[in-house]
């Protein structure tokens, strides 16, 4: 793939999670779609397919009002890119006792992509 087709994936993908389009989410996925999510330099979350994917990515929604991954940088080379992200969310329950509906969350994080048949096949998510 090229470093454009790359980007125009990666873009589209965030515009969909930013919109909580799950449908347009996974039709950018590889049928074998690898997720991990990296907290703290914990992995607290992995799945492989893109019906966990989709039920992850659904279940998601539901702790968000408004949610944004902001791109502030671009690194790609050969089969991967990685990005650095802000995110925003507003959540619509509590998580916790110190995290409770409309507060806002607010990170900055990395994530990295890997493509296979011109779709993603891996995303690495690390905050």
């Amino acid at each position: 793939m090229k470093e454009e087709e790359k980007r125009q994936l990666i873009e589209q993908y965030v515009s969909a999670y930013n919109a909580f389009d799950v449908d347009g989410m996974i039709s950018l996925l590889h049928p074998e779609i690898e997720f991990k999510n990296i907290s703290g330099g914990e992995v607290d979350s992995t799945l492989i397919g893109k019906s966990e994917f989709r039920a992850m990515a659904e279940e998601s929604k539901a702790f968000f009002k408004l949610r944004k991954q902001t791109i502030n940088r671009y690194d790609i080379s050969n089969d991967r890119a990685s990005i650095d992200i802000s995110y925003e969310g507003v959540l619509a329950t509590d998580l916790s006792n110190e995290m409770k509906s409309g507060e806002t969350i607010r990170l900055d994080g990395r994530s990295e992509f890997f493509f296979k048949d011109g779709k993603i096949y891996r995303i690495i998510a690390v905050s």
